[in-house]
């Protein structure tokens, strides 16, 4: 049973040390993988690698210095930003649907246009840089948060209410110690992701940094560096990730008692949903066109809402531009659907395989959060070159994109089950598998679901980028081709049905989630 609660703080700590006979046959084979396929520029040796590092040390140690200095401050306002939405969302219920809505279209602006538009506006500095590692780790720390926030046995929130006290009393006395262990769980998926957004923002025009490097690594077909700075961004994520890991476990965050909660009835009035959706879509619009006045920018670049209304229904040649734009996501989502199941399905699935055998935990953690670290813009084309421009390769890049994060939400979700609940499973001489779907399993479904809602902006971004850098095919080639040609009309239009599609997903999603949390979980669905 304690090995069940501690498994995903345990993970951290065997990750330095643990299986090193295992690591150096890993070399092993890994340089001779990489002798064997020198021609095909795939894979460099460790030996190679080894070597760059030490004959380049100034310039990758310089370079180093600047990302991880970005990733730290976009680190800290980003998770900051998480957990004030999520605080917000618990004392204003009312305004989940405005806070959610607008969190998740800006989760998903793709890089592709992303960067280039923060490089306007900031001009020369680390703004990108560090807005992109913020805006990477904000919403995968506001969902388990927010989680976390409604994890508490529903008799708690009564005594709260039977002493007269309110919301902020039962938030500082029951939901912000239920939800420290589901903050852990953020900071550990964000880690990897800090450091990620702070290169992709370098990519964008910087002077200096990992990100810097990694183009001109790119350009040169330079082998050797691309892993190098490949294998420094895998490192610094693993210790990142085993130092949150460590924190939480100082914490001494044991799980909670039994959750008890009626089955909760989802009656409302029929013009709620449609009413807060208007008001999230008014809001969004408002924003948009809000921040290109106050910013003053010049309409060719920055269009406003009324621009791609006019680009895409109204104006001279809409019918083609609707074709273009609608055929290219079209072929974009049908390699997402697959990718995305694929990625929910491995995260999951490895969640338990790791749970019901936790010493191959200290194998597959490292190279996970490798996985999930190296850049994607370094990935995408490798795995993409690997399997083929075709659907599997575009696929498997969506899936390694999101896999990490439902990992270790899963992880965390499956080390939340109540004591009690694993005690009666003992006393009844429950095996393993009994005991993870009778309540292992239930205990995990709300983890997963935010998992799944979180893995949406992520697989659109690894799938226009893949077709950015890879296929060429798809929405996010198109994006990079219009941009190239200052066709901002088109570009505006794509970045607008990217997040209605993202919008349309996130609600399919969420009415699959109240519909099995009513009936699994219905503390989640207490307001």
């Amino acid at each position: 049973m304690s090995g069940a609660v501690a498994q995903s703080g345990g993970f951290a700590a065997r990750l330095p040390g643990g299986g090193l006979i295992a690591a150096l046959i890993a070399l092993v084979l890994w340089e001779v993988v990489a002798r064997l396929t020198v021609q095909s520029f795939f894979v460099a040796a460790p030996s190679a690698i080894v070597a760059h590092m030490i004959d380049h040390a100034g310039l990758l140690w310089r370079a180093f210095a600047v990302t991880l200095w970005a990733a730290v401050r976009g680190f800290v306002w980003g998770n900051l930003a998480g957990v004030l939405m999520a605080l917000l969302v618990v004392l204003l219920p009312r305004a989940e649907r405005l806070v959610s809505t607008l969190a998740l279209l800006v989760f998903c602006l793709p890089l592709v246009a992303t960067g280039p538009i923060l490089r306007v506006l900031y001009g020369p500095g680390e703004g990108p840089q560090v807005t992109l590692a913020a805006l990477a780790v904000y919403y995968t720390t506001f969902l388990p948060v927010l989680v976390g926030l409604r994890a508490a046995p529903q008799g708690w929130f009564d005594l709260v209410r039977s002493y007269g006290r309110g919301r902020l009393v039962a938030l500082r006395e029951v939901r912000l110690p239920a939800a420290l262990p589901y903050l852990v769980a953020g900071l550990q998926i964000a880690a990897p992701a800090a450091f990620l957004g702070a290169m992709v923002g370098e990519f964008t025009g910087a002077e200096r940094g990992l990100g810097v490097l990694t183009v001109r690594a790119l350009r040169a077909l330079d082998l050797p560096a691309t892993w190098s700075i490949a294998v420094i961004a895998s490192a610094v994520s693993v210790l990142a990730f085993a130092a949150v890991g460590w924190a939480g476990r100082r914490l001494d965050l044991a799980p909670p008692q039994v959750l008890l909660a009626s089955p909760v009835e989802t009656r409302q009035s029929r013009w709620r949903g449609p009413g807060e959706a208007l008001l999230a879509l008014v809001v969004t619009l408002a924003i948009w066109k809000g921040a290109m006045e106050l910013f003053a920018l010049p309409r060719f670049f920055a269009k406003r809402p009324e621009d791609v209304w006019a680009y895409m229904v109204s104006g001279p040649g809409a019918e083609a531009h609707r074709a273009k734009l609608l055929g290219a996501m079209a072929e974009t989502l049908a390699f997402t659907a697959p990718g995305y199941l694929a990625g929910l399905a491995l995260g999951a699935g490895l969640a338990v395989a790791l749970t019901l055998a936790p010493r191959v935990a200290s194998l597959t953690m490292p190279v996970a959060i490798a996985l999930r670290s190296i850049p994607i813009v370094a990935t995408a084309p490798l795995i993409v070159w690997a399997l083929g421009r075709g659907a599997a390769g575009t696929i498997a890049v969506v899936a390694v994109m999101i896999f990490f994060p439902t990992l270790v939400a899963c992880l965390h979700g499956l080390a939340r089950t109540p004591r009690a609940v694993l005690d009666l499973f003992e006393v009844y001489a429950a095996g393993r598998w009994r005991r993870m779907l009778g309540a292992q399993l239930p205990t995990m479904l709300p983890a997963f679901f935010a998992s799944a809602r979180m893995a949406i902006p992520a697989a659109i971004l690894a799938v226009t980028t893949a077709e950015w850098l890879a296929t060429g095919r798809g929405v996010g080639a198109l994006m990079a081709t219009v941009a190239s040609t200052s066709d901002y009309g088109m570009l505006w239009s794509a970045i607008a049905l990217i997040g209605l599609v993202a919008v349309f997903v996130h609600g399919l999603v969420g009415a699959l989630e109240r519909w099995v949390l009513s009936r699994t979980n219905a503390e989640q669905l207490a307001r």
